[in-house]
């Protein structure tokens, strides 16, 4: 991979989706070839189901009101919400991509973890505590804390909604590619029993049985990745040197192995891609809804803290299982086809962490990692469609529609349609993109969240001088022209609408459209002399009081 080109490389996150962000890890390059059904595969992830089935009746009898529904009460423990953010954050393009990116780079698939990593910091320093002390149920609930809310709210709805469909539309066609390459069943069986499964989990357990599936998801690739790490490392006495020595001895790339490649050649899109990761997770509403559910800031803090050290230990452990995969793999006729070891790895470049499972543990471990992958999908997938409903039926229906006059029966009613028309919809559009390079959507969900949610958040958590005007300028900004680059970039405007040239020459939009929303907030903050918009100033004062005390904070509910 040293020659490709940077837009290719960048694109890897093609079709497993992030949690992180995906959290978005790269992943799926290349033809996806459907594989032998693996029963122990199916066996194990059919175990999953029950016991995730068992949780969703138990949570759906202690889901009684708006607030169980959407941040399970807001009684979990900083702990608990630390493995539930990692669950969400490590997806099985995280395993498989960036396995895949190590063996074949090296040291370019660490940063770009580390790019991926950058954007705790910000969340644990700048913004946990806030977040927990100023809002409720969703993050428009701090942006529209001194402005109007109306107007506010349908801006947040729509652009938490933007991201929140292009990211399920990446991870419903990554689903169904992973599941035909580990389980070797049909692309659509494996879309509709995600779609079925998903509204399952959110519509009758709510933000409690999501939090517990996330949380059981990243214990078992915790568990899973380490135990293959483990064996894997063990077969070079487990010394980092020896194996170093062994890999860069039989890999192509030599002693550049170990050395920063293709990934920074281009110093502009590389920038644009870290930022978007960066503050991208800072702005993806699913992630930030994850603040809601504990008892208080600390917590919240705490939470941050579990899940940058999960996050952390998971990539280090994909690190080692790629660099070990150059030689247990790579060397293994038997992984490759015809046996042919300057060929192609039997199902694809993303196989990588699945062979090395079996070779390393047989078909049991191989059964056991391709049942956490598809798991991963199922936990990633809920925390978005509760996301999406909880901007419909929260900021929407609850507050723009009925303006706050309304039951909370009403809109846990009206939530749990939401989660189905968003079940439905993902379903039909994961069919609709099978065939489509789908690297575009998960550039513009963080792009869309770095440059939409974030800056707007920011800005109204800190900045006495935001007006309604202003954030409306700057939110509506930043999303439309995030949207807008990436439309013009080679990623779309070649690749998709098979135009000659790109008008935008960039395949990461963040970079660029970050300053415009930042601008554009200011700008017409500055400008606004009107009556409202110094009552919103002078409001700032009450809000910053809360946002440090968390005096009046939405408590815990009692069960």
């Amino acid at each position: 991979m040293q020659g490709k080109p940077i837009s290719r490389l960048l694109a890897a996150p093609l079709l497993a989706a992030p949690a992180l962000a995906l959290a978005a890890g790269p992943a799926m390059e290349g033809a996806i070839q459907k594989q032998a059904t693996n029963w122990h595969a199916i066996i194990m992830f059919l175990v999953f189901v029950a016991l995730t089935m068992g949780i969703t009746y138990w949570a759906a009898r202690r889901t009684k009101s708006a607030a169980d529904f959407y941040t399970a009460g807001g009684g979990i423990t900083g702990f608990q919400n630390g493995m539930a953010i990692a669950g969400d954050y490590m997806s099985a393009a995280t395993l498989l991509g960036l396995t895949a990116m190590t063996f074949t780079s090296g040291y370019d698939g660490y940063i770009y973890m580390m790019a991926f990593f950058a954007g705790w910091p910000i969340i644990l320093f700048l913004m946990a505590e806030r977040l927990r002390n100023l809002g409720r149920f969703t993050f428009s609930d701090i942006t529209a804390y001194r402005l109007d809310q109306g107007k506010i709210r349908t801006m947040a709805a729509i652009s938490s909604l933007t991201v929140v469909c292009f990211y399920l539309i990446a991870q419903m066609v990554g689903a169904g590619q992973l599941i035909k390459l580990l389980f070797g069943l049909d692309y659509n069986v494996a879309i509709f029993a995600v779609g079925i499964l998903m509204m399952v989990y959110v519509t009758f357990g709510g933000m409690v049985a999501t939090t517990w599936v996330q949380i059981i998801k990243a214990g078992l690739l915790l568990a899973g990745g380490t135990l293959v790490m483990v064996l894997a490392f063990s077969q070079f006495g487990f010394s980092y040197s020896e194996m170093i020595t062994r890999v860069t001895a039989v890999h192509k790339l030599g002693d550049k192995l170990m050395y920063p490649g293709s990934l920074l050649a281009d110093p502009v899109t590389a920038i644009s891609l870290g930022l978007g990761l960066m503050f991208g997770t800072a702005g993806l509403p699913h992630i930030l809804m994850r603040f809601f559910t504990v008892t208080d800031a600390k917590e919240a803090r705490k939470s941050v803290l579990y899940a940058s050290g999960f996050v952390a230990y998971f990539f280090n452990v994909i690190f080692i299982m790629g660099l070990a995969s150059i030689v247990i793999v790579g060397q293994n006729p038997e992984f490759f086809e015809g046996g042919d070891l300057q060929g192609k790895l039997i199902g694809g470049g993303n196989m990588v962490a699945m062979h090395l499972s079996k070779a390393v543990g047989g078909n049991m471990l191989l059964g056991f990692l391709a049942a956490v992958a598809f798991a991963t999908i199922l936990a990633v997938v809920s925390g978005l469609a509760l996301a999406g409903a909880s901007a419909i039926s929260h900021d929407l229906y609850a507050r723009v529609i009925k303006k706050g006059q309304v039951s909370e029966t009403d809109e846990i009613r009206v939530s749990k349609y939401a989660t189905v028309v968003l079940g439905l919809l993902a379903i039909v559009l994961g069919i609709a993109f099978e065939k489509q390079n789908i690297a575009f959507m998960v550039g513009l969900a963080f792009g869309v969240a770095a440059a939409a949610n974030f800056p707007v958040l920011i800005l109204s958590m800190y900045w006495k001088g935001l007006t309604t005007r202003g954030a409306l300028w700057g939110g509506y900004g930043g999303l439309v022209s995030a949207v807008l680059f990436v439309l013009f970039s080679k990623s779309v405007w070649v690749d998709v609408l098979h135009n000659p040239a790109p008008l935008f020459p960039y395949t990461q939009p963040a970079l660029f459209a970050m300053p415009v929303a930042f601008l554009l907030a200011y700008i017409f903050s500055k400008t606004d002399s009107s009556v409202r918009a110094r009552n919103e100033i002078d409001a700032f004062d009450d809000q910053y009081v809360r946002a440090q005390t968390g005096y009046g904070a939405a408590a815990a509910s009692n069960h």
